[in-house]
Parts: structure tokens; C-alpha cells; sequence
């Protein structure tokens, strides 16, 4: 295992470097959070993808594939159809808007007072986000080094949150290009086809297998809806999400590099599920299918590659936490702290912005760090993150974008009430029930049509200014939304 640790510690130290060199280039606010709006294709398509597919979409979608067969692509393969839908649809005008978050989205579109409510519930999904990626490094640094669960949350974590604290967006850029890269050779050119040969190549799997683990659609119609609410249409309104859209250095970037993310994320998706599928052939008596990846990984691979494999899903992990951890910071400090404090920013005060964002992506991930040693259950946060999100912020945002006659007060009538339908139902459902989601969209959208519907329409000058935005024709906002017609 030797060679095993040497990769994982130089990877590791690599990520720190990466992190003080970001510090270097991150002098400005724009820098810091959005990379100076200043991504390629080749790295903006190489970190949308690095974020998108985190430790859920490695070791989880492996663990699918284990339990359901080739349909347990769907959850990764729902991922992806939102990031494409994202790309073509929405990332061009996104880009051109030229804000830091989605509730400054917001408030430009709908003319203020939006931004703290909307903002209080991207952070709880960020901040869930952010923690469910840093519980799944205790996976990882068990079966490396047969560590302590709390010691290797508190040692992934810390990690993530020096580079990110040091340089902001450039440095989780550098290292999501770099994680992509490892994640691409360790996964799909390395774990694949050596999981395929082991468990006998496809013949050998189908004549071990039942016939319902090579059906597209076995894990079931209603599960593949229910993920496609939650993460195909979780993928075109969360934070993390869009701050990645914010890099681009413009409208065909955001276009093109992310549709090329989206394809990627498909056959990420059908390579999951396939490595899973080979390991129900090699152990099919798993106490947990979560635990797939890690068997095929330390007991199927030559040492070194072995290493490698285990450095991808690692940074499959880093990827996630740290793109939803400055998320999660650039949410607190700009939509909520700063908001209920009245600060009114300028141009002028760049530098201490990116101290002050520096300050809350520190305190934000040991935060996370915290909450994630004491958390046990990661697919009922992330539950909860996602039901939030698509319950409470689905209708405003796209609304927004899409319908010219929604309010202010709808938009806040469709956050609250989406937001306590979905509390309030997974306290009777259950929080793994699919019913919350569903209804809370539904009231979240009525109220939405209602309350705008019954209110004065946004004021012209408002939507004149949001129009502007739209086409590119306005400088970026120094820090403030546009005030609402009084």
C-alpha cells in the first residue's frame, strides 16, 4: 500500500499548492467568487463537471448500479440532462446577468425584498450539500488508511477549506481541473474496463445476473420521475450551480463548455452503474451497496492504481464540498449578513470584500466540518437539501426568467409556502418520501400564479433594467440589487 499512500499525499499536498497559488491571482471580489468571469472552454467544462459529480455521483451511483443494474444510472444520468438542459436553455442569459448569487438574481428581476428569504434557503441546501460530501471522505480515508470516522472528516474537510479559504473560486478551479483529469483516468479509463474483464466481461455478467439488472428502466418509472424533479431541475436553480455558470467568460462558453459537462455526466452515469453491476458478479452478498466501490477498489486493482482510483473518488468528494462550500459563504455573507446589517457596498471596497468572503468561507466550513461529524444519516440531509431547494426556489427563479407577469410577492408567496409545504409534509410522509417534493412544487407554483396574478404588475422600469441585463448591455452591478419602485 506504500505506493497507494504516496499518490493520495501528493495528490493531497498538490490541492494545498493549488490553494496558496489561487491566493496569488484572487485581489478582487470578482476573482475571488467568480474567477474574474474569465473561464475557457476547456476549463469551464472541466470544472462544471468536477462539481456536478461528487462523492453521491461516484460512490453512490456505483452503489446503485450494484443494487438495480444499469438503471441505477438514472440518478447521475438525471444529473446530467439538467446541466445540458441549463447549458442550452438558460447559462447564456444567467452569464450575461453579471450578479454573484441567485437571490441577486432575483431581486434584479423582481425589483428587491426577495434576496434574504430566497437566500435562507439556498444556504440550507448549500450548507447540506457541503456537509453530505464531507461525511463521504470517512469512506475514503477508511479503506486507505483504516482511519477514524470523525479524524478523517476533520482531515478531508480541513483540507477543502484551507485551499478554498486561501484563493476562492481560482484556486477550486485549479484544483476541479485537476480532479476532473484523475476522476476521468481513475474511473472511466482504469475502474471500468478492469471491473468489466474481472466479473467476466458483459456475457459473463448477464449469465450471472437476473434479467431485470440490464433493464433500462428497473428501478422503477416513479423513482426516475422523482429524480428528475429533484436533480435535473435541482441542477438549473442551485447556487453552486450557477457561481460555476458566473465563470464564464461568455454566453458561448457557458453554452457549449456545459453541454459538453452534461454528455460527460452521461457516460459517468452508465460507467457507474456498469462498475456497480461488476461487483454484484464479485461480492454479491454486500452488507451495505454503498460500500461497492471501495470493494472493487481495494480488492480488484494493482497497487498504484489502486491509488490512483481512490485519489478519483476523493476528488470526486473535494470537487462537490468545495464548490458547495463557497457557495454556501458567498449565500451567508452576500444575501443574508450583509442584508441584515444595511451594508451598502462600492466598487471601491473590493479588497475588503474578498477578506470578507475569506472570513465566511472559513467559518462556513468549519461549520460544515462540525455538522458533518455529528450527522449520521447523508442521504436524508441531502434529501432534505434538494426538497428545499426544488420546493421553495424551482417556480420564483424560472418564473422570473420565463414569465413576465410574476411579482415580487408572488415570488416570496412561492418560496414560503413551497418551502413549509415541503417541511411540513415530510414531517408526515417521511423525509424519504416522494410526496413532498411533488406537493410542495405544486402549492409552491399556485401560489406563485395566484399572488402575482393578484398584485400590481413589476414595475416597467424594473423589467427595463432586468432586460438590459438579460442582453449584456449593463455594467456589472457593484453590489446592490435594484431597488423596488416606491
Amino acid at each position: 500500500m506504500a505506493v497507494d499512500y504516496t499518490v493520495i499525499v501528493v495528490y493531497l499536498a498538490g490541492m494545498l499548492a493549488m490553494g496558496w497559488w489561487g491566493m496569488r491571482r484572487a485581489k478582487s471580489k470578482s476573482e475571488f467568487l467568480v474567477a474574474g468571469r474569465r473561464l475557457g472552454p476547456a476549463m469551464y467544462s472541466g470544472t462544471m463537471a468536477a462539481i456536478v459529480l461528487g462523492g453521491a455521483s461516484t460512490i453512490g451511483g456505483v452503489g446503485l448500479g450494484y443494487k438495480y443494474g444499469l438503471s441505477g444510472a438514472w440518478m447521475v444520468f438525471t444529473i446530467g440532462l439538467g446541466l445540458l438542459a441549463l447549458s442550452v436553455f438558460f447559462s447564456a442569459r444567467i452569464a450575461r446577468l453579471k450578479v454573484y448569487t441567485v437571490s441577486e438574481m432575483l431581486d434584479l428581476r423582481y425589483g428587491g425584498r426577495a434576496g434574504v428569504i430566497s437566500g435562507v434557503v439556498m444556504w440550507a441546501y448549500t450548507l447540506m450539500l457541503a456537509v453530505t460530501s464531507t461525511i463521504a471522505y470517512a469512506t475514503i480515508f477508511d479503506v486507505l488508511f483504516d482511519m477514524n470516522r470523525t479524524l478523517a472528516i476533520v482531515l478531508g474537510g480541513s483540507i477543502v477549506v484551507a485551499y478554498s479559504t486561501l484563493g476562492g473560486m481560482w484556486s477550486i478551479t485549479l484544483t476541479d481541473m485537476v480532479q476532473f483529469v484523475v476522476k476521468t483516468i481513475g474511473v472511466l479509463l482504469l475502474l471500468l474496463p478492469i471491473a468489466v474483464v474481472k466479473a467476466g466481461g458483459f456475457s459473463g455478467m448477464k449469465a450471472k445476473l437476473p434479467t431485470s439488472y440490464f433493464d433500462p428502466l428497473g428501478i422503477g418509472g416513479e423513482t426516475i420521475f422523482t429524480y428528475v424533479l429533484i436533480y435535473t431541475f435541482g441542477m438549473l436553480i442551485g447556487q453552486d450551480i450557477w457561481q460555476r455558470v458566473f465563470t464564464a467568460r461568455d454566453d458561448r462558453t457557458a453554452k457549449w463548455g456545459g453541454t459538453a459537462s452534461g454528455t460527460y455526466c452521461l457516460v459517468y452515469a452508465v460507467a457507474g452503474s456498469v462498475i456497480g453491476t461488476a461487483a454484484k458478479v464479485l461480492y454479491p452478498k454486500l452488507a451495505s451497496p454503498d460500500d461497492a466501490f471501495a470493494t472493487i477498489v481495494k480488492d480488484e486493482l494493482p497497487i498504484g492504481v489502486r491509488g490512483l482510483v481512490l485519489a478519483a473518488a476523493l476528488a470526486a468528494v473535494m470537487s462537490t464540498s468545495s464548490g458547495a462550500l463557497i457557495a454556501c459563504a458567498t449565500v451567508a455573507n452576500n444575501d443574508i449578513w450583509s442584508r441584515l446589517r444595511g451594508l451598502v457596498r462600492s466598487g471601491g471596497e473590493e479588497h475588503d470584500e474578498v477578506k470578507g468572503n475569506r472570513v465566511f468561507i472559513l467559518i462556513m466550513g468549519l461549520g460544515v466540518i462540525g455538522t458533518a461529524i455529528a450527522l449520521n444519516n447523508v442521504v436524508e440531509a441531502l434529501t432534505v437539501a434538494y426538497n428545499l431547494l426544488v420546493g421553495g426556489l424551482l417556480v420564483p427563479i424560472l418564473g422570473g426568467l420565463l414569465w413576465k407577469r410574476g411579482t415580487v410577492q408572488g415570488a416570496l408567496a412561492a418560496v414560503i409556502v413551497g418551502g413549509l409545504a415541503v417541511i411540513g409534509l415530510m414531517a408526515g410522509y417521511g423525509i424519504l418520501a416522494n410526496e413532498p417534493v411533488y406537493y410542495g412544487l405544486l402549492a409552491s407554483l399556485a401560489a406563485y400564479l395566484v399572488v402575482s396574478l393578484a398584485t400590481k404588475p413589476t414595475d416597467e422600469r424594473v423589467l427595463a433594467v432586468w432586460r438590459d441585463r438579460l442582453a449584456g448591455q449593463s455594467p456589472e452591478l457593484p453590489s446592490e440589487p435594484v431597488p423596488a419602485h416606491q
